[in-house]
């Protein structure tokens, strides 16, 4: 059973499928058509919606993608669609921004953009520029052009009026403060487990080593979208509270495998502004609002985006199995495609990284497009010094091999050489017996082995004259 607000109606909900997104529940179970299938893959945000959960005294609204979203993530959750916003039989101040700014042609696209937007209105105090582009970089429009999208927002932003979800706030954190525990969500033979612990986790995972954990769900979300399967058993693990925390520990920085990108955001900027860079690229809002650090790791892909840079950054992991932990260098947890040394029932905990990071530290990711896509190559770099002598070196990069992976031989070139051209070209040259990478549409092999060397040049480059490295970036 699970429970959630929709708007301001209690729903109740026992025998869903669990493998039903939000995206179907709302269109085939409620009829509520205003959000749009487009792409469900989570790309084009036509399918946007907003979810309130209580933070402390308040309401912390995210965007999601109802089509990567599953049922379960509701529970205790306040769901808002494009039907609800709509003020005594008004439009809303950011449906009404639209209108004014032109902001709509075709309009398939536009529930998700006055979705982001309303999510963008009442997260933020007023209009930045910055802010509003991150908050609608997972909004496709292919007829309107963007600029009368973010003439809108300034002025949802700059003009915010009271609304019926402002003056409902106390009452409904009352009401989603009262939902507590969930029993499974079954149906068809299909069930979804809702732990509320970590000790109530490790104890169902160890008695159900098949199932599936489901975290954010960006990506196992695919595999009943995009392929069609279903999940018999899922163990959604979005509302054990310690896989959120952050905290430190005296030389060690312990992040919760379950805590959403987007939070983490903040805290990884200020740790290093070449994490934060990266992570602002790392697909949308609305998936980072859902996607996990944990789950992108587990997911083992050759392409994530977190993997390089905690690679360099000498992460390890805290593996759990029932009662027992171990920590794991993150090196040696990639065995394969996809495959890891996760044993049966054990699950990622939290990542620890050094308490500071290398000042040294850069990371840098290449795609087709700069929003909301899969890199080609992310790479990146971790090397110290010590009187112009490279003393060690991390060298990491994702879309090179069948797992993410360190340069072991290009850093075996850099540590003990003095940090100069020739050096670095030694072991760009080195790259070469590193990786084998493969063509696919994304990128051909040679034109990524060529993209790593340059990204190694550019970390010279990043280090020696940083004032050109500026410069660089700014013309990408």
């Amino acid at each position: 059973m699970i429970q959630f607000l929709l708007n301001q109606t209690l729903k109740t909900e026992t025998a869903l499928d669990p493998n039903t997104t939000v995206l179907n529940y709302l269109r085939r179970d409620l009829g509520r058509c205003g959000t749009k299938e487009g792409c469900a893959s989570g790309d084009c945000g036509a399918c946007t919606v907003v979810l309130a959960e209580p933070e402390g005294d308040r309401l912390r609204y995210r965007s999601v993608n109802a089509c990567l979203t599953f049922v379960s993530a509701l529970h205790g959750k306040q769901l808002i669609t494009v039907e609800d916003l709509k003020q005594q039989g008004e439009l809303h101040g950011v449906q009404q921004a639209m209108v004014d700014c032109h902001g709509s042609q075709c309009g398939f696209c536009t529930p998700g953009f006055v979705m982001s937007l309303f999510c963008l209105q009442k997260n933020t105090a007023s209009y930045q520029r910055e802010q509003a582009q991150q908050a609608l970089a997972g909004n496709l429009c292919r007829c309107t052009g963007y600029r009368p999208i973010l003439a809108a927002a300034q002025q949802a932003c700059d003009n915010p009026k009271p609304d019926s979800f402002d003056h409902h706030q106390p009452q409904t954190l009352q009401r989603l403060q009262a939902i507590r525990a969930a029993t499974p969500l079954e149906a068809e033979g299909k069930r979804c487990l809702l732990p509320q612990s970590l000790d109530e986790l490790a104890q169902l995972y160890q008695q159900h080593p098949q199932a599936k954990l489901l975290a954010g769900g960006t990506d196992l979300a695919l595999e009943i979208t995009q392929r069609h399967q279903d999940i018999p058993l899922i163990i959604a693990i979005g509302q054990i509270e310690a896989l959120r925390q952050v905290s430190w520990q005296g030389d060690r920085l312990v992040i919760g495998a379950g805590a959403a990108l987007s939070d983490l955001y903040p805290m990884l900027a200020n740790y290093h502004p070449a994490f934060g860079e990266l992570l602002a690229r790392f697909a949308s809002q609305q998936i980072r609002n859902q996607g996990t650090l944990g789950g992108n790791i587990a997911n083992a892909s050759p392409i994530g985006d977190g993997a390089p840079l905690l690679l360099a950054l000498d992460a390890l992991l805290i593996l759990r199995c029932g009662a027992t932990q171990r920590e794991l260098p993150l090196n040696d947890f990639f065995l394969g495609y996809r495959q890891t040394a996760l044993q049966p029932g054990e699950f990622i905990e939290s990542i620890v990284l050094p308490a500071s990071a290398p000042a040294d530290f850069r990371a840098w990711k290449v795609s087709k497009r700069l929003e909301d896509d899969i890199s080609a190559v992310c790479g990146a770099f971790n090397l110290t010094f010590d009187q112009g002598v490279i003393h060690s070196a991390r060298v990491a990069f994702g879309g090179m091999a069948a797992t993410p992976k360190r340069a072991e031989l290009c850093e075996q070139q850099l540590v003990g050489q003095p940090w100069r051209r020739e050096t670095l070209e030694q072991a760009a040259q080195a790259l070469a017996q590193d990786f084998t990478p493969l063509s696919d549409f994304r990128a051909s092999s040679a034109y990524r082995l060529l993209v790593a060397q340059n990204l190694l040049r550019r970390y010279f480059i990043a280090l020696t004259a940083p004032q050109l490295a500026i410069e660089v970036t700014a013309h990408e």
